[in-house]
């Protein structure tokens, strides 16, 4: 939904505007995002110190950096070193203690953390009236980290001496760390070979902390005396305050302005940056959320909007501009390197304001080489504003081991309802309970399915959440029933920012219970949003966060109902009238952390405590939560899905779409989208066409509109475009029994549910670029979604030597291992392939909506491989709502295709033992698989008829061959198959 977008002008005319909207209705007209709104690095201070630092140190012949182990120092006992990093902080030798440990996990995992030494009380004070904590940040990992963190207790020492210490740790010990002392630097290797250092280059910075020492007031001169006093005075205070390097910039350290908002610094300058290098990695991925391609640029020396870098500071950026490091509206601080056949990462743990530079050097060990034979590596430098530096590092060797590493620590993808994997119908806004119903019967009028249909802000009584508006939704209840006798679910958006008005009842308990986020002063922060005059919930209060949970009961929400689900927008926090658009940094959370020490989380704890809330709205009822957050971090795929935010209808918005959401993928939050035709603005039928046959391959599919854009359901668009729409919706839902087989391995591992070349083909180095095109799960199904206007083909790319069928017409692509092949992709059609050797499943009987397929039977599609023999494939199925498969009610299978046998058979795909059977269960073992398609089928399956067995019985199925044709596969078809999907069943073809 739109944040400023309409709202262009900074401060107090804002949030007049703001107001003005709430009270009358008023709409200012939305305008493209403004890059001055948002800081660049130079209009950062810890940013523009940390670079300056940066150029200072590349440049200055001999540099070295001033961080320093203390070689008595260090211990390492069970897997942990401790040690202590003196920083000398000037010219006369005075150090700063930085405490250092560095932990080897089980998992082959290394974890570094600095923080500074605890000072004696007196020793360093802030301003005398802040309330601001006096500490570093040191609670992100009780946010973040749910595991994975057992120390490997059998790592060891393999050489140590007054310089450095190697400590191998990791299965079979293949890992080592070599910690060097003088200056501090890490190497880590892997089977020998270096792959990741730490400090390489000496950019290690932690601005320490200190008093602010303010230069006593210049004597009164005498005629005729010299300004010589006050050159003295400046040259005691430059002594006293000391410097990384000579001529830094302290004009930022205690204060700050931007856009009209002075941001205040109580604990002064606390920066933390490093570099880390990649040594020998060209490719690096990951950092979402930005637009631009998925391999990322080099930011110093770069092209077009890449001079700058890459910024994590979770904010409303509305009509994002395509192509740039600018911020967005979530972050995740975790990154990969990949080159041929080894991939390693880190992950940054830091919830403040970040940036990361990007730069690439080539290395050649024969100077006469000219570049030929070189290796590229990639060096990052990750500047924080605040907090510990907290860095995870991943050795791979494969992109899966960096994924699931990753989640060890962060957690997996929430196992998701059902029907969230279908069709979203959203704008801003339905316009009462009578037009969602009206929405809901032309979808069936016109066949088209869908599955949920979302209310923006404006079902509300005045913006006040939790509540209806008595005119327009005057039956929410009425209005949820006959969704709910569909198989329909609602949405509605709750956010963050509270109405600051008497008489309301949320309002008034946010305010008397102290659960509202205060401002610098202590006192209750009143900003501008959606309402109004508003406050915040503070999600870091345990206390609030409960509260919160609350007001989700059917009690409390009256009007919402079982088949009521929720949508957290707004909250990176969005503040109309704050500075960039987001809330004071110097505002006080609970405990008296700045917020600037926890920006990026604060969307976590809001989409966490709605998430808990679902879960509770009553006694007895533990049902999986649907929210949708638009601000995110490290860990917010255990709650839910994200959106890219508010995009635009255009086409180059539309191609955007797919990087980012692959971002999302590998960054370990694969459940994603877009919105489909572009928030902003009124696509063109085409376009419109053209987004939703994409968005039937994102993982989250919701298509959605601004309030001053045009209406557009699908049955709107006319012919054709409303029969090709609907082709590609009925595809989506086709395909959802495959789809949420692919979600429950990513709840297992974390896996990606739509993967890039990369991911899929790690030795294929032509692939490492490539972000326009995917496979979904492991169904082997490859992607090529048309992005440009007026284009009838496609360009795709062929990963390996295996055969390739054209989906719909079992057409063989005439192609082989890393050429390129062009498709046929008119309107009507979408540009995707099947890979040979898999086995994936579907529900081909239309339905309008995932809740009434349940009860279907099965369709398997078998793609024979290259060979000629073999393929195999999975499916996954549980009762779609509840927690109940934890308790073992599931039917998980295991398909295989035996060409030697001339067998397709069926086995549990865990060998479990029989389980208890709930009603789920037993009701779910009637559902069988109805038919059997074999693309790819040998002419000695050109049979009338085939064998089954299963459960003790044997019996017949009709087979229909079809001999391969000019370009087609032959294809054979076993129908009324009858055996049940979750018994063991072989088909025999001999």
């Amino acid at each position: 939904m739109l944040g400023s977008g309409q709202l262009s002008m900074s401060g107090g005319w804002t949030a007049y505007l703001c107001l003005a909207s709430a009270l009358t209705g008023l709409f200012v007209p939305a305008v493209a995002v403004k890059e001055h709104d948002f800081k660049k690095c130079d209009q950062a201070g810890f940013c523009r110190r940390n670079r300056a630092f940066a150029d200072h140190a590349l440049s200055y012949t001999g540099w070295e950096s001033p961080y320093n182990i203390l070689a008595e120092s260090t211990s390492f006992k069970d897997g942990q070193l401790q040690a202590t990093i003196l920083k000398t902080i000037n010219d006369n030798g005075e150090t700063v203690r930085l405490p250092i440990t560095v932990s080897f996990l089980e998992s082959g995992t290394a974890r570094v953390t600095v923080d500074e030494e605890k000072r004696q009380k007196g020793e360093i004070e802030l301003r005398h009236d802040s309330k601001a904590r006096k500490e570093r940040y040191n609670e992100a990992e009780q946010w973040v980290i749910v595991g994975g963190l057992t120390l490997d207790k059998e790592a060891k020492v393999g050489y140590e001496d007054k310089t450095q210490i190697t400590v191998q740790y990791g299965p079979e010990s293949k890992y080592e760390a070599t910690i060097k002392f003088a200056p501090f630097s890490i190497d880590f290797k892997r089977d020998g070979n270096t792959h990741i250092k730490l400090n390489n280059k000496g950019l290690l910075n932690m601005e320490h902390w200190r008093p602010k020492i303010e230069p006593p007031p210049a004597p009164e001169k005498k005629e005729g005396e010299e300004n010589s006093s006050e050159a003295e005075n400046a040259e005691t205070t430059a002594a006293q305050v000391p410097e990384p390097y000579p001529g830094e910039d302290t004009s930022t350290w205690w204060d700050e302005s931007f856009g009209g908002n002075t941001d205040s610094k109580p604990r002064g300058p606390e920066s933390v940056a490093l570099d880390i290098s990649f040594v020998g990695y060209d490719h690096i991925y990951g950092i979402p959320s930005h637009t631009g391609p998925l391999s990322l640029r080099q930011t110093r020396g770069g092209e077009g909007n890449y001079n700058e870098p890459y910024r994590m500071y979770n904010a409303d950026v509305f009509e994002y501009i395509l192509d740039s490091p600018m911020t967005l509206y979530g972050s995740i601080p975790f990154l990969q390197a990949h080159r041929k056949d080894s991939s390693v990462g880190i992950f940054w743990l830091n919830a403040a304001e970040t940036w990361v530079d990007i730069t690439k050097e080539k290395e050649s060990k024969n100077p006469l080489a000219l570049g030929i034979g070189s290796k590229t590596s990639t060096n990052t430098h990750w500047i924080s504003e605040t907090g510990l530096l907290d860095v995870f590092v991943f050795l791979g060797p494969t992109p899966q081991d960096l994924i699931r590493k990753y989640s060890e620590l962060t957690g997996t993808t929430a196992m998701p309802q059902e029907f969230s994997l279908g069709y979203h119908q959203c704008r801003w806004n339905y316009v009462s309970d009578e037009d969602v119903k009206d929405v809901d019967r032309k979808m069936d009028k016109y066949h088209i399915p869908y599955d949920v249909i979302w209310l923006d802000i404006e079902y509300t009584d005045d913006k006040k959440y939790f509540t209806w508006d008595a005119h327009s939704f005057a039956d929410p209840i009425g209005m949820g029933k006959q969704l709910e006798s569909h198989g329909r679910q609602l949405v509605t958006i709750i956010d963050p920012h509270i109405k600051n008005v008497d008489g309301y009842k949320v309002s008034e308990e946010l305010k008397s219970q102290k659960f509202a986020v205060n401002n610098k002063d202590g006192e209750i922060f009143e900003g501008w949003c959606w309402p109004g005059s508003s406050n915040w919930i503070d999600g870091f209060n345990t206390a609030a966060r409960k509260w919160w949970a609350t007001l989700f009961k059917y009690a409390r929400f009256e009007g919402s109902m079982r088949n009521t689900w929720i949508w957290n927008d707004m909250n990176e926090p969005s503040v109309f009238n704050g500075p960039e658009t987001t809330m004071p940094k110097d505002n006080l959370h609970y405990g008296n952390w700045e917020h600037r020490d926890l920006h990026n989380l604060y969307g976590l704890t809001i989409h966490n405590a709605t998430f808990e809330g679902l879960k509770s709205r009553e006694t007895g009822e533990f049902r999986r939560p649907f929210v949708l957050t638009r601000s995110f971090f490290a860990g917010s795929q255990r709650l839910g899905a994200m959106w890219t935010g508010d995009n635009q209808a255009a086409w180059d918005h539309l191609e955007g779409s797919i990087p980012m959401v692959l971002s999302q993928n590998i960054a370990g939050f694969p459940f994603s989208g877009a919105d489909v035709g572009g928030f902003f603005g009124n696509p063109e039928k085409e376009l419109l066409t053209r987004w939703y046959q994409a968005g039937a391959f994102y993982p989250f599919f919701r298509a959605h509109a601004h309030i001053d854009s045009r209406r557009r359901e699908p049955y709107l668009a006319g012919e054709p475009y409303t029969t090709i729409i609907a082709a590609a919706l009925r595809l989506r839902y086709s395909l959802l029994p495959s789809w949420y087989t692919a979600f429950r391995q990513s709840y297992l591992t974390n896996e990606p549910i739509v993967k890039p070349m990369f991911y899929t083909h790690p030795s294929e180095e032509a692939g490492f670029a490539i972000d326009d095109q995917f496979f979904v799960g492991n169904t082997g199904l490859l992607a090529k979604p048309v992005t440009h206007k007026e284009k009838e083909t496609v360009d795709i790319w062929i990963p390996d030597n295996e055969v390739y069928y054209d989906y719909f017409t079992y057409d063989i692509i005439p192609s082989s291992k890393g050429k390129t092949v062009t498709l046929d992709a008119p309107l009507n059609k979408i540009p995707l392939l099947m890979q040979g050797g898999h086995i994936f499943a579907r529900r081909d009987r239309p339905r309008r909506s995932s809740t009434l397929m349940k009860w279907d039977d099965y369709t398997l599609v078998v793609t024979v491989g290259k060979d000629g023999k073999t393929a195999e494939g999975d499916l996954y199925v549980d009762d779609g709502d509840s927690y109940d498969f934890e308790k073992g009610q599931y039917i998980y299978r295991k398909f295989t295709l035996d060409g030697d046998a001339k067998t397709v058979s069926s086995v549990d795909g865990e060998d479990r033992k029989k389980v208890k059977e709930g009603d789920w269960m037993k009701k779910m073992h009637q559902v069988t698989v109805d038919k059997i398609i074999i693309v790819g089928a040998p002419a000695s399956w050109d049979k009338k008829e085939v064998t089954v067995e299963s459960e003790g019985k044997t019996w017949t199925a009709t087979l229909e061959y079809t001999p391969a044709g000019k370009g087609r596969a032959a294809f054979a078809v076993v129908k009324k198959v009858g055996a049940r999907i979750g018994a063991d069943w072989k088909v025999s073809f001999a």
